[in-house]
């Protein structure tokens, strides 16, 4: 064979033995190739089980966005088909607000009332069953001072008075759904009394018994008023219960004519006091009327209330005024006197329209009348002054709505 032909056969021979390489090479990449493959699958596997959503329900209140929350039960995060794992609320600047999670970890609520017109922050995560994780965020507004109404009440939780004080509250802001705001207060009584509402104008609302509240009871305020919508745009945001005692049954008779004074408990006369009533000329009010302030010593300036000179000033400005006690809010007491002849008690009536009792100035004497009547009186205690000769007293002139029977009263309840 010559040497070109051997060249030749060797040129062909390394030729195939090169494609049979190729050939294998090629075989060995498709083996990476599919090698490559199961791990793309197994990437994709794993991502789509990233992206499952977790079955955990997340619900917080109030709803994103919400400008008037209520600042005691509205706040809350709740989860459905899971468990919470960390749940945080914090006010605008980052303060952070404590709260509870319950025992079976699927609720949670702060544990301290909100501050109104704040803006508060939620962030909460839960997982389900399959560890999966669920987020939730909400940010809202708790109500504003201007969108949300108060009730002042009295009297004032703990307290003992005397059968006569009502529940009186004055709310800061003039109510127009007055059966929302009153289906919202409860009055009860541990005597079984039936206690009714009456609304004497749009900001108050006095309860009471048919009868004086039975001596010894105890009767419990409930206000329920959070979230209640009290006029257009206007919550209630309290949430309390306030208890106080009766005390013993003390009732005093005035009788301007007689001029005495007789006081009376549990039906029995205790102590008869002479007393000078308002003179023809400023006759005191009759009617039932009921102790709402006590003052050891209180200035009474006759300007104050219409008793005035031809200068416009007080026919009277008395500055040590002793053993005050308020029976309506237009200026009507049960008062010591030291300035007046001790004469004039039990003969004369003297006065601008309240009821004077003999005294010393000072009020540092027990032993006087008016005194015995300071010392022997509480808040609530009841005074029923007849034959003055002037007009019964306003029902909501102090806490006289005993001035009215039983059938007006309800007429003014709006439940």
């Amino acid at each position: 064979m010559t040497d070109s032909k051997r060249r030749r056969g060797l040129m062909a021979a390394s030729a195939l033995l090169g494609g049979l390489l190729a050939l294998t090479a090629c075989s060995g990449g498709d083996d990476a190739k599919a090698t490559g493959g199961d791990d793309t699958s197994q990437a994709k596997a794993d991502e789509a089980a990233a992206k499952k959503s977790s079955e955990a329900q997340i619900t917080i209140t109030p709803k994103d966005g919400s400008n008037s929350a209520s600042i005691n039960n509205s706040a809350a995060v709740r989860v459905a088909k899971g468990t919470l794992t960390s749940v945080s609320m914090t006010t605008a600047d980052g303060k952070a607000v404590a709260g509870a999670l319950s025992a079976d970890k699927t609720s949670w609520k702060p544990t301290a009332q909100l501050e109104r017109s704040t803006t508060y922050k939620v962030a909460a995560e839960a997982k389900d069953s399959a560890g999966l994780v669920a987020h939730e965020n909400a940010t809202f507004t708790t109500v504003s001072p201007s969108n949300s109404f108060i009730g002042n009440f009295t009297p004032e939780d703990g307290s003992t008075v005397g059968v006569g004080m009502p529940v009186s509250i004055n709310f800061d802001k003039a109510i127009t759904n007055k059966a929302a705001v009153q289906k919202g207060i409860t009055v009860t009584s541990s005597s079984g009394q039936e206690v009714v509402g009456h609304w004497f104008n749009a900001n108050r609302i006095d309860f009471r018994p048919e009868a004086y509240w039975q001596e010894n009871s105890t009767v419990t305020l409930k206000l329920a008023l959070d979230g209640v919508q009290g006029a257009g745009g206007v919550y209630g945001v309290q949430q309390k219960t306030v208890t106080f005692h009766i005390g013993r049954n003390q009732v005093s008779y005035v009788d301007a004519q007689t001029k005495q004074m007789k006081v009376t408990q549990d039906g029995k006369t205790i102590k008869t006091i002479p007393i000078s009533a308002g003179s023809p000329e400023n006759k005191t009010y009759q009617g039932v009327m009921v102790m709402s302030e006590k003052f050891k010593e209180t200035r009474m300036n006759g300007a104050t209330v219409g008793f005035t000179d031809d200068d416009g000033k007080g026919e009277y400005d008395i500055k040590d005024v002793p053993h005050a006690i308020r029976l309506t809010s237009s200026g009507t007491f049960l008062h010591g006197n030291y300035w007046g002849a001790k004469s004039v008690f039990g003969s004369v009536n003297t006065s601008h329209g309240c009821v004077g009792l003999s005294d010393t100035k000072g009020a540092n004497d027990p032993n006087t009348p008016a005194a015995w009547m300071y010392n022997h009186s509480i808040l609530g205690d009841v005074v029923v002054v007849k034959n003055t000769g002037d007009k019964t007293v306003s029902p909501d002139n102090g806490f006289n709505g005993w001035n009215m029977d039983w059938a007006q009263w309800k007429a003014g309840s709006a439940v």
